[in-house]
């Protein structure tokens, strides 16, 4: 998915539901879950980052959501209604 197609849909969610409306993410499809965002990043910043003791990301132009507390189960059916 690309940084303006995300943006899209979006868009398209904040048209619906509002600005206010809590952004989560759906991890593992066999066992889902529902989590937090703790923030995104760019590769560039990862990359740019001080710590010698982790590893690079290939690309500098990608955005990743990062990740936060698991909140609760999810459900399979993100799976198939996302699109």
């Amino acid at each position: 998915m690309t940084l303006s197609e995300i943006i899209e849909r979006l868009e398209e969610y904040r048209d619906e539901l509002g600005g206010d409306c809590e952004v989560r993410l759906m991890t593992q499809p066999n066992w889902p879950f529902e989590n937090a965002i703790t923030g995104l990043v760019s590769g560039s910043e990862i990359n740019e980052s001080d710590d010698d003791d982790d590893a690079c990301v290939e690309e500098d132009a990608v955005v990743y959501i990062v990740e936060g507390a698991q909140l609760k189960y999810g459900s399979k059916r993100a799976w198939d209604a996302a699109y």
